[in-house]
């Protein structure tokens, strides 16, 4: 499952733990491809389908 994201991953990191401060540096490790990992890492976490956390994951990447 790909990530459209309008902003670099790093700012997008940001904005992903400045929303939940729960979130660390290991639960958001990201790598080109591996799309996949991360969504279900975050999903685990979380308590959401991996397609919520897609979309959120996208919708701080395109809104300021």
């Amino acid at each position: 499952m790909e990530l459209l994201l309008e902003k670099p991953w790093m700012l997008v990191k940001g904005k992903l733990m400045e929303h939940n401060t729960k979130l660390t540096e290991d639960d958001l490790y990201y790598e080109k491809g591996k799309e996949d990992e991360l969504l279900e890492r975050l999903s685990k976490k979380m308590g959401r389908t991996t397609q919520e956390i897609k979309e959120w994951i996208e919708s701080l990447s395109f809104n300021e």
